[in-house]
């Protein structure tokens, strides 16, 4: 898990990935843009992004915010999620800790707090994003699909990264969330990520970009040499990207 952890320090392999999935994704809307349609921006004035890495769900917002903090374990992330933030915001902070913990703010101060594809690292961390969470403010979350690792499992058992996953995912999320929570809103966001032929070489980026994650089950240098010999064989391979959206309230 720190491994898997460590990787998301890489501010620029991130953007670099980024836009890689952009070019070979089927749905070419930024899940991003989705998740904002589904909010009602208007009354969001204070933020609280958990696991908030280098500032991603940031990078996609209009300005005007009174205050934004960004929550996560890597020290390293701070200058990037600072730089997002003081952009859209009055006030920008960084807070570098393990979740989950106790978060040092008065309860009911937050009126949007988001866990963009980290939520499965520290699921008990919900009931105090509920405490933090104003009255009528949402808890945003953006998660995977279990389902994205079927292409691989059909040659290779994921069995610790499934468990990472299904700590709160797409399938289960909405079962978890309602221990804590009256209002749960799911929003699918369906996407893949097709490789043709000639586009070899970006997949074996992708790969190589994921390899903490499947390190601890099998060998990265075999998944690559596998995928990359179905990618010639059958000339296409498309990987499942399908995520969910889960709008939030008290």
């Amino acid at each position: 898990m720190e491994n898997i952890i460590k990787s998301y320090s890489d501010l620029r392999a991130h953007r670099a990935i980024g836009e890689l999935i952009k070019k070979y994704s089927e749905n070419k809307e930024d899940i991003r843009e989705t998740a904002k349609k589904a909010l009602g921006w208007n009354a969001v004035h204070s933020i609280l992004d958990l696991g908030c890495g280098y500032g991603w769900f940031e990078d996609a917002l209009n300005t005007g915010f009174d205050v934004i903090l960004g929550i996560d374990c890597l020290d390293e992330n701070e200058p990037g999620f600072l730089k997002a933030a003081q952009r859209v915001a009055g006030k920008a902070m960084f807070k570098n800790m393990h979740l989950p913990a106790p978060i040092e703010m008065p309860a009911d101060y937050f009126d949007l707090v988001v866990s963009a594809y980290s939520l499965y690292f520290f699921p008990e961390v919900i009931p105090e994003a509920k405490r933090v969470l104003h009255p009528e403010g949402v808890f945003l979350i953006i998660t995977h699909s279990e389902s994205m690792l079927e292409e691989g499992e059909k040659f290779f058992d994921f069995k610790n990264l499934r468990k990472v996953i299904e700590n709160f995912s797409a399938e289960n999320g909405e079962s978890i969330l309602r221990k804590d929570f009256k209002e749960v809103i799911a929003v699918d966001y369906l996407n893949a990520l097709v490789f043709n032929k000639g586009s070899g070489n970006d997949l074996a980026r992708y790969i190589d970009f994921k390899r903490e994650f499947i390190a601890k089950d099998v060998d990265p240098l075999l998944v690559r040499e596998k995928m990359l010999s179905e990618l010639n064989v059958r000339g296409r391979a498309r990987f499942n990207k399908n995520d969910r959206i889960f709008i939030v309230r008290k």
